[in-house]
């Protein structure tokens, strides 16, 4: 089992020429080079030179990179993809998507500005109408490979407020996470805005944790450390599903099909998910962070 572990996604500006550069040495999952919200409409062009400069030069490692493209329907959006498309970006995240056919059109858009095959897509779920439809745009297209939440656009469409509980985000969340796991996708929780809340930060990234998302997206480097422990399985969590394959492994050899670890009794369904787990600490331990 191969994963790719995405405990810890970081929003870098593209307008930020520094940012972009100091995200070389983070220990994060990944960046999100971004080319939309983050960039003010007089320097979307500005911001799409230092994006093209970043990719270009490279230095990345580990980190996986993905570029947040404008939507197809702003003045940026076709110009953001033909300047990326080949550059070597591990994704292309699309925001604001509401329908399976924005997808359609966004891998049409990609194929066209000559995007490698095996170029995934990643789309924001930010809109009510994304949300009501997620289901339909988690299966668009085989490009398609994660979803990110857009927690803050949704508050304001959705007229709601933020609260330690998120209330107002939960039918969404759990409907994602649903469409994610229905389709083989990854899933991401939305940012946590207040940077100098760590409890606060920490609360929210267990929430989403516990709730089935992979990781968590950020707003500031302050923030990864939270992130990545959450998302990293605790050493409890290692030794149970250690546990649980080499009792597995037993049982498969006496040809039977149930197990007892630890006073429970174990299934072919807990055993995937102690090799998920293993498989998912093994990558992080790869990357050193």
């Amino acid at each position: 089992m191969n994963l790719r572990p995405r405990r810890s996604v970081l929003y870098m500006p593209g307008a930020n020429a520094r940012a972009l550069d100091k995200a070389r040495g983070l220990p994060v999952d990944g960046v999100i080079l971004d080319l939309e919200d983050a960039v003010s409409p007089s320097s979307k062009g500005l911001a799409r030179q230092q994006i093209v400069a970043a990719l270009t030069q490279g230095g990345y490692g580990h980190r996986e990179v993905i570029v947040r493209v404008n939507a197809l329907s702003t003045p940026w959006g076709y110009e953001d993809i033909h300047a990326v498309a080949k550059l070597g970006a591990d994704a292309i995240l699309f925001p604001k998507v509401d329908t399976p056919e924005q997808v359609i059109a966004a891998v049409t858009a990609l194929e066209a500005a000559g995007a490698p095959a095996d170029l995934p897509v990643w789309i924001m779920a930010e809109t009510p109408r994304g949300i009501l439809n997620i289901d339909a745009i988690a299966g668009a297209s085989k490009r398609l490979s994660t979803i990110v939440m857009g927690t803050s656009d949704l508050a304001k469409d959705l007229r709601a407020r933020h609260t330690p509980d998120r209330t107002a985000f939960i039918t969404s969340l759990g409907l994602c996470v649903l469409a994610a796991r229905a389709h083989g996708l990854d899933i991401l929780d939305g940012v946590y805005l207040n940077i100098d809340d760590e409890p606060g930060l920490i609360a929210a990234c267990e929430q989403g944790c516990d709730m089935g998302f992979d990781g968590k997206t950020l707003i500031h480097p302050k923030q990864i450390a939270a992130a990545n422990v959450v998302f990293t399985p605790d050493a409890e969590a290692l030794e149970q599903a250690q546990a649980v394959l080499a009792a597995w492994a037993t049982a498969q050899a006496a040809d039977s099909g149930v197990c007892v670890v630890n006073g429970r009794l174990i299934e072919h369904l807990h055993v995937v998910e102690a090799q998920r787990l293993v498989a998912l600490a093994d990558a992080i331990a790869a990357h050193g962070v």
